[in-house]
């Protein structure tokens, strides 16, 4: 049996993002292949639905601290986001990353795994430790860079700097795509023979766990439907890398063809209020429905009511709700920089900026029911391919190829 130390930033359901729901998937995974797995995260709570692995929390914090900012908000790891009467005692993402090392640190005096495997540049620095101090085998898991977060602009230097180290210092590195595998090699000049693609997958219990719509969260966009709208959504962080600005252009440009179009925005992020302003300024509101942050339950409501799901990002590593909105039936448009249109093939694709290619390709499939059902029907077929299983056995083989680094 493999001891493995898996160093995370969230896991369902204190997740804010894709990254805990794929974490918890590959542990998961790996455990059912005989692995032995403690994560640690970077606060303290309940996850009352992980009896697999031993969660371990490195500070005290509530999770929702995470949420002000650091793991996908990166320009805001210095901010204090935890007030407190004693302004001295306030914390920042730096000091909680600080902490999150220090508690690695004693960990690893009492225990030693077979291997660390970090999760992006939050935990890089802890797996860095790892490998210093300790002589232990790390694998850098890359599942963004700070170059996707910035929507393939500057971005936060401190940030490169600690992401540069990361995998350089790594043994191996895994990439979500071969899209992340070039950003990592053009970006950082890592050798592309130390770098792994291995996909993610759709979680299992979500294809095979009971579902049903519920009319009471969203039972106006079924009415809509039933009136002869057509739904079009998209799902994630209101953020710089989305390209959302595009996608309400496109949006603009397809409702003067066709104003039976309703675009549901679901999500939340620091651009929420200049998207809301820009479906104004372009005439459009009526059309344009923005649910807020959501997850579980109501987020696969969206994906059932949906008859389109747009992927409009301008650098997505892999990008599983998409993978999601084809489970419940979804065609699927995606930009060719995302990271799940390597292994979908049966989806409309565009180059994130070309705003008229997206609203003639939504505009294709409400015009054309026969595309709508190939899309439909080819998809269901494509997402299976790829499973969690197939992912654990790639990891597994990937720490095997590096455990005889160990020095201690």
């Amino acid at each position: 049996m493999m001891k493995i130390l898996m160093l995370g930033w969230e896991l369902p359901p204190h997740n804010s993002g894709g990254l805990g729901v794929a974490c918890l998937n590959m542990a998961r995974a790996l455990t059912n292949e005989g692995a032995e797995i403690d994560f640690v995260v970077p606060y303290a709570a309940e996850h009352p639905e992980i009896h697999f692995m031993q969660v371990l929390s490195a500070t005290h914090l509530d999770p929702i601290y995470r949420y002000g900012g650091g793991s996908y908000e990166s320009l805001n790891i210095l901010e204090k986001i935890i007030p407190t009467a004693d302004e001295a005692k306030n914390v920042s993402i730096r000091d909680v990353q600080k902490t999150y090392c220090e508690f690695v640190d004693r960990y690893l005096m009492e225990f030693k795994p077979e291997v660390v495997h970090a999760h992006d540049w939050l935990t890089f620095e802890a797996g860095v430790l790892a490998k210093k101090n300790y002589g232990l085998p790390l694998v850098a898991h890359v599942h963004a860079t700070e170059f996707d977060r910035a929507g393939m602009q500057a971005g936060n230097p401190l940030i490169h700097e600690i992401e540069y180290e990361g995998l350089m210092l790594a043994d191996k590195i895994i990439a979500v795509s071969e899209a992340t595998k070039r950003i990592i090699h053009d970006k950082y000049h890592i050798p592309l023979n130390k770098i792994d693609v291995i996909y993610n997958s759709l979680d299992e219990n979500y294809e095979t766990s009971d579902y049903h719509f519920d009319e009471d969260s969203y039972g106006y966009l079924k009415k809509l439907k039933f009136s002869g709208c057509t739904i079009v959504s998209t799902v994630g962080r209101f953020t710089v890398q989305k390209g959302l600005h595009n996608l309400m252009h496109a949006a603009a440009l397809a409702i003067r063809k066709n104003p039976k179009l309703i675009f549901v925005f679901a999500g939340d992020g620091e651009e929420r209020n200049e998207l809301i302003n820009l479906a104004a300024d372009l005439g459009i509101s009526k059309n344009v429905i923005f649910t807020g942050f959501i997850r579980g339950k109501r987020l696969r409501d969206i994906y059932s009511a949906s008859d389109i799901f747009v992927m409009s990002s301008i650098s997505e590593p892999f990008g599983l709700t998409a993978l999601e909105a084809a489970h419940h039936g979804d065609c699927l448009i995606l930009t060719k920089q995302s990271g799940v249109s390597e292994v979908i093939w049966s989806a409309m694709k565009y180059d994130f900026w070309d705003e008229r290619k997206l609203a003639d390709e939504i505009l294709a499939i409400v015009n054309n029911p026969a595309l709508r059902e190939t899309l439909q029907r080819n998809v269901q077929n494509e997402y299976r391919k790829i499973s969690w299983g197939e992912v654990a056995k790639k990891c597994l083989k990937v720490y095997n190829n590096i455990k005889h680094k160990r020095n201690y």
